[in-house]
């Protein structure tokens, strides 16, 4: 009978708001209004870092954070621009303008609903940890390079996005440093260190952009100093709502945009997916909860389609604005909500005082989530661990460094296959026993030992049958002078892939064209059923393949007593 197809799409909010109550509002309510206050630094940061400017950083923040909290599988998850796609999104911009960056995040948008929809939401959540943790700091020490030429006013217009280049550039623009801008970062900087110790619930980041811009516009204003550019200098400050916009593209036909752009879409896709799982997993840690992790990806999927109508850029799952919602009392999706309005008013009538902020002290807010993105406690540990996790870790650091996020996932993804593949490989034995079999009691039997009937001799697999083991299989079975009588015993193998089955079938083939005998043993039901479907039960006969090792051995006497009155 078959399963009906269904999608598991149950947005947590309306679930919430079944026993939703005025305490529950206000708490709510609170933690919405700090979060969107926390927000309005990183969005505007992240949005001018990703080569677009505040208002696109804003943008993303209201409208992705709204359907993120209105249609997500998480109780606490607050949805944004974040830090890990400002590299994606700079080279994007750089290669194929905003309208470009339009389509990629349109594509990776369709890319998450799908995955939510085949419910792939769980598989995500198994991305190896060596790669997470080497593609963060990659990211980290990029955002960082960023930075420089705000931090130090060099005024370079051109930036190269290449890592190497781009510092080469600025060792050769080192004497233009502007001490202003150099002392406004690092001042930024030193307030974001310091704030926690003053008020754990105060972000720094907010105060360090309200002093620092009230310090510029005192210079300004009381000394005729105008130390600094300010985000109003480089960029069009926001005015009014969004309107919508099509994606336009100059020069480029649309066919060979998208496949231009299908890899960096994937990228997107699958580190959005990524970075927003991991944040509500840590969520429910916090808060006893459980997240519906294909709920969530639908609702990534859906504000990455949406955004880009109103010139957003992509946007995830935020961990630090979710942990701040946390810990000042959200507890339901109405807190992201909140945030969002929040933003929204900011958009709407603060954007003179937007205009204000000094971009060193944007640079300085960028360099500390930097820092904190790095995880450089995690990567020391990790050094302490196996050889192979260090190779994944820093060959995807590095080459997240000096190519491409993309390229970095892609490489540290088949690395980790490859790893992978070696460990099971170390860990799955073939061995030719004739004559004495030594049982262990490890359920199947007791400690005894078993004599194998003359004629006879004995494969004993152990560990999964699949193509890194096949080759070792093939190579032993092709031993010449072969006993007439053979038994695969299978009792430890746990399942058998396609590779796995064709060396097995050849195998038996052969053997039944030499005219000996091939019983398989210790078959469970879900090995069973993939080599009956590939028709070796028929080649062997269902009375050659055994659930166990007596019956496999009982047989193989009657086949050797056969064979004796034959002769």
């Amino acid at each position: 009978m078959k399963k009906n197809f269904s999608i598991d799409f149950h947005p947590t909010l309306f679930a919430t708001l079944r026993n939703y109550d005025r305490s529950k509002f206000a708490k709510d309510v609170m933690a919405g209004i700090i979060v969107g206050i926390v927000a309005i630094p990183l969005a505007i940061a992240f949005g001018i870092a990703s080569g677009v400017g505040p208002t696109e950083g804003l943008v993303t923040a209201i409208i992705a954070g709204f359907i993120i909290s209105l249609l997500g599988g998480s109780r606490v998850q607050i949805g944004g621009p974040t830090g890990a796609f400002i590299v994606i999104i700079y080279g994007v911009v750089q290669q194929f303008g905003l309208g470009g960056l339009a389509i990629a995040t349109i594509m990776a948008g369709i890319m998450l609903v799908l995955m939510g929809i085949f419910k792939l939401g769980t598989i995500v959540k198994f991305m190896p940890y060596p790669i997470i943790v080497g593609f963060t700091a990659g990211i980290a020490v990029t955002i960082f390079s960023t930075q420089i030429n705000d931090l130090l006013g060099l005024g370079i217009e051109d930036v190269p996005a290449n890592f190497i280049e781009k510092w080469k550039c600025y060792f050769e623009n080192i004497g233009k440093i502007n001490w202003w801008a150099l002392g406004i970062g690092l001042g930024s900087i030193l307030i974001i260190v310091g704030t926690p110790y003053i008020s754990k619930k105060m972000p720094g980041s907010l105060l360090a952009i309200v002093v620092m811009t009230a310090l510029c516009w005192a210079l300004e204003r009381f000394a005729g100093i105008h130390p600094v550019a300010t985000i109003g200098d480089l960029y069009e400050l926001p005015s009014g709502l969004p309107s919508l916009r099509m994606p336009t593209l100059e020069g480029e036909s649309w066919w060979e945009t998208i496949q231009a752009l299908l890899p960096t879409a994937f990228t997107i896709a699958m580190l959005g997916a990524i970075e927003s799982l991991l944040s509500a997993m840590v969520a429910d840690g916090v808060i006893s909860s459980r997240h519906n992790s294909n709920t969530e990806l639908l609702a990534q999927g859906l504000a990455n389609i949406v955004v880009p109508f109103f010139g957003g850029i992509p946007a995830t799952g935020a961990i630090a604005r979710t942990m701040a919602n946390i810990n000042n009392g959200g507890r339901t999706p109405v807190a992201g909500i909140v945030h969002t309005v929040v933003l929204l008013l900011v958009l709407l009538f603060l954007g003179g005082l937007v205009g204000a902020i000094p971009m060193p002290c944007l640079a300085g807010v960028l360099i500390m989530v930097s820092y904190n993105m790095s995880g450089w406690r995690t990567i020391r540990s990790m050094c302490n661990q196996s050889r192979s996790d260090i190779a994944i870790l820093f060959t995807t650091m590095l080459l997240t460094i000096i190519f491409d996020l993309t390229i970095a996932i892609e490489v540290g993804l088949i690395l980790a296959v490859v790893l992978f593949v070696r460990r099971i490989m170390e860990t799955s034995q073939i061995s030719v026993l004739r004559d004495e079999m030594d049982m262990h009691n490890d359920g199947e039997e007791g400690d005894v030992h078993l004599a194998i009937p003359q004629g006879v001799e004995v494969y004993e697999i152990e560990g999964p049958f699949f193509f890194g083991v096949a080759t070792k299989f093939e190579e032993l079975t092709s031993m010449r002078n072969a006993m007439p009588i053979r038994i695969v015993r299978m009792r430890k193998v746990s399942f058998i892939d396609s590779t796995g089955l064709h060396n097995l079938e050849i195998f038996v083939e052969a053997a039944l064209k030499e005219g000996q005998k091939v019983i398989l043993s210790g078959v469970n039901k879900k090995v069973y059923s993939a080599i009956e479907r590939a028709g070796i039960v028929k080649m062997l006969g269902k009375e050659n393949v055994l659930d166990h090792i007596d019956k496999a051995l009982e047989r193989a006497k009657q086949l050797a007593e056969q064979i004796q009155i034959e002769r």
